[in-house]
């Protein structure tokens, strides 16, 4: 995984889920958003770094839509509008980070690796907050 900084699309699988996004009909990047997240929320065994990825991306755009969320507004997230999203993506995204940040999960392991745990852990409590 291409990763450049710590935000939720400053990293190749986030970007390319975003593009995944913009070619899917309007109506299908609810349920888009809503598998990204649950198949994170529901692992119990280790957690792929890419399915993580792709669940925080997807957090980011629930986040996006909540009073005092910040919108996405960097170049490699979606480019076309995410359509209003079900407020129950609200728990469903909490769960998902919650599971990125628990271990086994690879994606936690490697920014554990790095220089820059503290600001990566710091974008996923961001995002958590906002979605309460």
């Amino acid at each position: 995984m291409g990763t450049w900084d710590v935000d939720p699309f400053d990293n190749d699988t986030a970007a390319d889920f975003s593009g995944s996004l913009d070619e899917a009909p309007e109506a299908e990047r609810p349920g888009i958003i809503r598998a990204a997240l649950a198949c994170t929320a529901d692992t119990a065994g280790y957690l792929d770094q890419d399915v993580a990825v792709e669940a925080v991306a997807a957090a980011a755009l629930v986040a996006a839509q909540c009073p005092g969320g910040e919108p996405v507004t960097t170049p490699y997230g979606p480019d076309l509008p995410v359509p209003e999203l079900p407020a129950d993506l609200r728990a469903l995204a909490v769960r998902a980070l919650d599971r990125v940040v628990t271990e086994p999960s690879e994606l936690m392991e490697l920014w554990e690796e790095t220089a820059a745990p503290g600001p990566w852990r710091a974008t996923v409590s961001r995002l958590r907050s906002a979605l309460l």
